[in-house]
């Protein structure tokens, strides 16, 4: 676990069995003013994956001050010609107290508010590297004690519904869903928790 000033972050990643690479990247960083997390799934599994995945990573590091529909944009240019990639990204301004979010393919979001959850988001379809038909972007208030769950397509709609989701501690989520999820995981599999704690730290 990693523990900020204003934000704690803790991730579970596994590969698909029998794949020695992780087609799934993800970064985050924390920053004065703002926090950024991203998460990418490169199409297919393995070292091919890898590579699209890591290309998001890369573009979203040099460009991370920009707007979540501009870097989303950017990813999408880098990635034509490659294998392709989705990817959810979410930035939170300690400024204006808000949250923006957005995702393409299939990484989800669970937003909840002191335990209660909140909603879920809907990504837009299509994938990086193709001719997509733009993204929606979702900004909202924030709240303290907001925990967001970003995920890839590797954890199953079922094993969201369990109660350790709910936990305020981090690092908690993460070691719960290792220990209670399938351990022979059938497709690359990245659960970050993601906590604002609020100005008190």
């Amino acid at each position: 676990m990693i523990s900020g000033k204003y934000v704690d972050v803790s991730v579970y990643q596994k590969s698909k069995k029998g794949n020695h690479f992780c087609g799934d990247s993800y970064f985050f960083i924390e920053e004065d003013q703002m926090f950024l997390g991203v998460l990418a799934d490169g199409l297919g599994s393995g070292e091919i994956a890898k590579e699209s995945s890591q290309a998001v990573i890369d573009i979203v590091q040099q460009h991370k001050y920009k707007t979540v529909k501009q870097i989303i944009d950017l990813c999408n240019k880098q990635l034509i010609g490659m294998r392709g990639a989705v990817m959810g990204i979410l930035k939170i301004d300690f400024v204006d107290q808000t949250f923006t979010f957005s995702s393409i393919g299939n990484i989800g979001i669970i937003i909840l508010e002191k335990g209660c959850k909140k909603k879920r988001n809907i990504p837009s379809s299509g994938y990086l590297g193709s001719r997509y038909r733009g993204v929606k972007v979702m900004t909202e208030k924030l709240s303290e004690g907001t925990n967001f769950i970003v995920f890839s397509d590797g954890v199953k709609d079922k094993e969201l519904s369990e109660y350790y989701f709910k936990d305020y501690k981090v690092e908690r989520i993460t070691d719960a869903y290792a220990q209670y999820s399938d351990s022979a995981r059938q497709d690359d599999t990245t659960l970050m928790a993601i906590r604002y704690k609020g100005e008190k730290g």
